[in-house]
């Protein structure tokens, strides 16, 4: 496999081979076949090490996995390193299949390999074609491979971003048709589907009805992706709170309807671009979150740029998230109760708030280089300066007695991405 590290574009090409049987490098046939086979076999890595000066506090790289650098490990593996290996196979002009296996740390502390991708694929024309099985959601620029650190410029997507939807894959059905205007190129997919995750051995989270249009516009060195996805979202965590609110009669059924995570509608859309030349790049992304619960309405967007010398890349990232609801709300009404009750329903007005403060309300300033120092290998150093505003824990996890929102917190990250 022969890679140009200078433009992003070929070290995009490069992850993306996986994912198409028919860019198989070799052909695999036993004596006498008469239509051989052609598969490929792959995979990416990545080492990691993350590092927090917040103490009461732990980082993460995404919601569903539980990182632990901070407050529980000064030094942490556990964020951003990973293995991925995939199998395709083209079985005629027509049919191709592909198996994604992908082991990190998930939310029930292990590396187990899950099975990130399985799907058929049908050929109806040349550029029509239908998936069926579990596929990966087009939702973000670094949708289809956001899991292959290779394919990005920095260690890891701007969290603000891309932590606000952790969700990677559906199991269901799509189409992708591919047109064109003139010079410009467009690849649009439309997919139905749902998802479920145990998050704990007692909770669980359901995306049914899973809906989406996507559409991948590139022109020369622009490539522009706008997406809108929807779903019925279902989350039973925080159980004991809004079982305790409902024992308050009709003020808590209202804060229940509210906010309890149970059967609501989730709406997502997101718009991104890249412009690469070769010698640079700039890209950036905005996208709006709303679940209608506890889970928020919430803004995010990022802007990252850099320099190629060579095979050194340094690069900024500014990225922001921003709640469009309240994070803190009076809850019950208290007053007229009597000392006992009144205490409980305190309690439970401060569980409420404290799921709020967690919609992230963040700023993140970022500095890094990317060092291509052999073919399909590449170092990368990051600091992120990252900021939760005053009564948000931002995207931070784990949070202890003594945390202090509105104070900078310094991340330090290394990483060893390849492909093989």
């Amino acid at each position: 496999m022969t890679v140009d590290f200078s433009p992003m574009r070929a070290m995009l090409a490069t992850v993306m081979m996986l994912s198409c049987p028919a860019a198989a490098a070799g052909e695999v046939a036993g004596d006498g076949d008469e239509s051989p086979q052609r598969w490929t076999l792959g995979g990416f890595g990545t080492l990691g090490a993350v590092h927090s000066s917040e103490r009461h506090a732990d980082f993460t790289s995404n919601a569903l996995n539980p990182g632990d650098a901070g407050a529980s490990r000064a030094w942490s593996p556990a964020v951003d390193s990973r293995v991925g290996v995939q199998l395709g196979v083209n079985l005629d002009s027509s049919w191709s299949a592909v198996v994604q296996l992908v082991s990190e740390r998930t939310l029930r502390d292990g590396y187990a390999p899950v099975v990130e991708w399985a799907n058929l694929q049908y050929k109806v024309t040349p550029d029509l074609s239908v998936r069926l099985g579990r596929i990966a959601l087009p939702l973000f620029l670094s949708g289809d491979y956001r899991k292959a650190g290779y394919a990005l410029p920095w260690v890891r997507p701007p969290v603000e971003v891309y932590d606000a939807i952790p969700l990677s894959n559906s199991d269901g059905v799509d189409a992708t048709y591919r047109w064109q205007v003139g010079d410009v190129h467009n690849v649009t997919q439309a997919l139905l589907g749902h998802t479920n995750l145990s998050l704990t051995p007692s909770a669980h989270a359901q995306a049914r009805d899973l809906t989406g249009l996507s559409n991948t516009t590139t022109s020369g060195a622009l490539t522009v992706r706008a997406s809108v996805m929807t779903a019925e979202l279902s989350v039973d965590l925080a159980r004991e709170l809004f079982d305790g609110l409902r024992q308050f009669g009709p003020q808590g059924q209202v804060l229940v309807d509210r906010y309890e995570l149970l059967g609501k509608r989730a709406n997502v859309v997101s718009l991104g671009f890249n412009y690469d030349p070769g010698n640079w790049f700039v890209m950036g992304e905005i996208g709006r979150m709303n679940a209608r619960s506890y889970l928020g309405d919430k803004t995010a967007a990022y802007l990252s740029g850099g320099y190629r010398v060579g095979d050194v890349t340094p690069y900024a990232v500014y990225s922001a998230s921003h709640a469009n609801m309240e994070t803190n709300v009076a809850g019950l009404d208290l007053k007229e109760m009597p000392p006992q009750q009144a205490a409980m329903g305190a309690q439970l007005n401060a569980g409420l708030n404290q799921l709020l403060a967690a919609i992230p309300r963040q700023r993140t300033v970022s500095a890094g280089v990317r060092w291509d120092f052999y073919p399909n290998y590449a170092l990368k150093l990051q600091y992120d300066r990252v900021k939760p505003l005053q009564g948000s824990t931002g995207t931070l996890i784990n949070v202890q007695p003594g945390f202090r929102s509105g104070q900078p917190i310094s991340v330090l990250s290394a990483a060893l991405d390849f492909v093989f």
